[in-house]
């Protein structure tokens, strides 16, 4: 399967500071491009182990004996890792969002490009789908998703829209979405606004933002100390989640002060920001929003 070059290749693994002997996780493993890399890196004795939930991903499974394919959502991290007999580790990787492949698939209804029945889940096997949220959420739940995962400051009337067009008739596909919101779709910007509306609608239906937090918070579990995090993220929401995580390691509030006043604090951060150089991004325009962040585990 088609899976195109992957981000920040050599700075994200660059960044996990690689041992010879490490244990490492690559917890969206797609088209195996960072694990490769992590595989020349790692010594006979090392191990890897890839995460991806994505039924497409098994296709790229690696043939190599220190590499473990875990086909699972990476919220389960500690569970799975601890079936493998793992409690720490020296570096997990993660780059978030949806896949080339999962965009460029247009029966998976991920891209805007495509007619597609609305479906947008990175596991076949989970119950929730676009339709579902389209067509069965209660207007304040839609407005919630539009608002918090789009930040689509009209997320109520997008919500009432849909809510009415549905009592007609079920909004089946993409093409049918889109009619339903061409009020709110100019042609100078429609494009942005359906990615917002996408993105929405993803993120509810694969519960991104929860699995982001719940994968962060398991991840220091697992780090043995000077174990490194390298997180790729696309979008602000998945940023903020990240950047206040490895700043603080909390999502809300502020970390406790110690004996001399200092904030306690379990990362030390080794990049504040990494972003694709403009050459990267004109070889692959999918690393045009990405953003790096590498933390150490004190």
């Amino acid at each position: 399967m088609e899976y195109h070059n992957p981000v920040l290749l050599k700075e994200t693994v660059d960044g996990l500071n690689i041992k010879p002997d490490g244990v490492y996780v690559d917890v969206t493993f797609g088209g195996g491009g960072h694990s490769r890399e992590i595989l020349k890196r790692l010594g006979p004795d090392g191990r890897l182990f890839g995460f991806d939930q994505d039924e497409d991903a098994q296709a790229n499974i690696l043939d190599d004996a220190r590499f473990t394919l875990i086909p699972e959502n990476f919220r389960f991290i500690k569970r799975f890792l601890r079936f493998h007999n793992v409690k720490e580790v020296d570096g997990i990787l993660a780059d978030l969002g949806v896949s080339s492949h999962q965009f460029d698939v247009a029966e998976r209804g991920f891209s805007t490009r495509f007619e597609a029945e609305l479906d947008m889940r990175m596991s076949k096997k989970n119950e929730l789908n676009a339709f579902i949220v389209v067509n069965d959420y209660e207007e304040a739940d839609l407005k919630r998703v539009f608002w918090d995962y789009g930040e689509l400051k009209n997320g109520g009337a997008l919500a009432h829209t849909i809510v009415e067009a549905r009592k007609i008739e079920p909004i089946k596909n993409s093409e049918q979405l889109k009619k339903v919101l061409g009020r709110f779709l100019p042609a100078h910007k429609s494009n942005k606004i359906l990615a917002q509306i996408y993105q929405a609608i993803r993120i509810e239906v694969n519960q991104e933002m929860d699995v982001l937090k719940e994968f962060l918070e398991q991840s220091l579990e697992l780090l043995k100390p000077e174990g490194r995090l390298s997180v790729i993220s696309y979008h602000s929401l998945e940023d903020r989640l990240v950047k206040r995580f490895v700043r603080n390691g909390m999502f809300e509030g502020e970390p406790e002060r110690d004996f001399f006043g200092n904030f306690s604090v379990p990362f030390k951060i080794i990049e504040k920001l990494i972003v694709p150089t403009d050459e990267e991004i004109n070889v692959n325009n999918r690393a045009r929003s990405a953003k790096l962040r590498v933390a150490e585990k004190k």
